[in-house]
């Protein structure tokens, strides 16, 4: 699996992961109420998604195609958060 992370300086201010597979999605031992943690590719990168984010539930169901089905997605990370804010397909 080949994973490239490439910057951006659009308007989310996102980091985006490009070709990425999930590894794991497990719940934040130290926020388990507000924030799932999401392991992306073999180099177990972590980052995490907010069950208060209005897209949660369209952002757990692709993590989950990604985890169960072995699925690759666009993942775009928030500067300085380390918050999964989109999953895109791959065109």
């Amino acid at each position: 699996m080949i994973i490239s992370c490439t910057g951006s300086s659009g308007s989310q201010n996102l980091t985006w992961y490009n070709n990425a597979t999930i590894t794991q999605i497990t719940e934040d031992p130290d926020n388990p109420e507000n924030l799932l943690r999401i392991s992306i590719g073999i180099s177990a990168q972590v980052f995490y998604i907010s069950k208060k984010d209005p897209a949660y539930t369209s952002l757990l169901e692709k993590l989950n195609q990604s985890l169960k089905k072995g699925k690759t997605y666009n993942i775009g990370i928030e500067n300085k958060t380390n918050l999964i804010k989109q999953v895109n397909e791959i065109k």
